[in-house]
């Protein structure tokens, strides 16, 4: 295909996933803003306000970009997971695989759909927590080079899920099990400096916290782990899952007879 032709392809693919996504909003976009917006009420407002302060920040400000970075992860993971597997459910797959869009081109249609659905719903979550406490961004290229590879590693997770799932329970078992353990233990709410040294080693093996922190060391310059690993972590795994998944797609796994 030339590349004006691989272009339509994508453009059609994100269009469709935008549309689609705008229609049902309440569905996509407010759900999210909702459930943070009571986490800012309940944790940031209630509790924390009986909290002391967390290397100078209230407590209000230091779990603001954790429950960006959390809202910004299960919207692009559920994003792609479910387009995905209900495009092999409902056949429409079948139409994008006959055509000659190579696959890399498909991929990038699905993942940026998750991508554009994270970013959307960490904004508007980020709009709310204006209402709740002031913010400042220290690093705004950390900050935004942190979202961007976050939403893209998860919408390829999404997808490498959707490819394995064969039903409706395959495409919420990670989500339920993994994600949100992984996510709730991920340094959002705590600072693994209070840990004592045995439960700050094994929270060092939580991908989330590397994650979480360097967002948040975009916003308020400080972080828990190192920057630099932090980034060598997100690149590493979002390569690997890239390659899993044009490999999958080559080999035609999950939705080829």
């Amino acid at each position: 295909m030339s590349p004006a032709k691989i272009w339509i392809s994508y453009y059609t693919m994100l269009r469709k996933e935008f549309v689609r996504m705008v229609r049902i909003w309440s569905q996509t976009l407010l759900p999210p803003v909702v459930t943070t917006g009571l986490y800012f009420i309940v944790f940031g407002s209630f509790i924390g306000s009986q909290l002391q302060a967390i290397h100078g920040f209230s407590y209000m400000q230091f779990i603001v970009p954790g429950l960006i970075m959390m809202s910004v992860i299960t919207s692009s993971y559920m994003n792609t997971v479910s387009t995905f597997y209900f495009a092999k459910w409902q056949r429409n797959l079948d139409e994008v695989l006959v055509s000659p869009t190579p696959d890399w081109v498909v991929i990038a249609g699905y993942v940026s759909g998750g991508v554009m659905r994270g970013l959307l719903v960490g904004t508007l979550v980020l709009i709310v927590s204006l209402f709740f406490t002031h913010l400042i961004i220290y690093n705004i290229a950390v900050l935004l080079c942190a979202v961007v590879l976050t939403s893209v590693m998860f919408s390829l997770a999404g997808l490498v899920n959707g490819i394995f799932a064969k039903g409706f329970d395959g495409i919420s078992i990670v989500p339920t099990f993994v994600l949100t353990p992984l996510t709730y233990l991920g340094g959002i709410f705590y600072s693994i400096d209070q840990f004592p040294p045995f439960w700050r080693a094994v929270s060092l093996f939580n991908p989330i916290l590397y994650i979480v922190n360097a967002f948040r060391y975009g916003f308020l310059g400080f972080s828990d782990v190192s920057i630099a690993t932090s980034f060598t972590l997100l690149i590493g795994i979002t390569l690997v899952l890239a390659v899993t998944a044009l490999v999958l797609f080559k080999r035609g796994t999950g939705f080829k007879n």
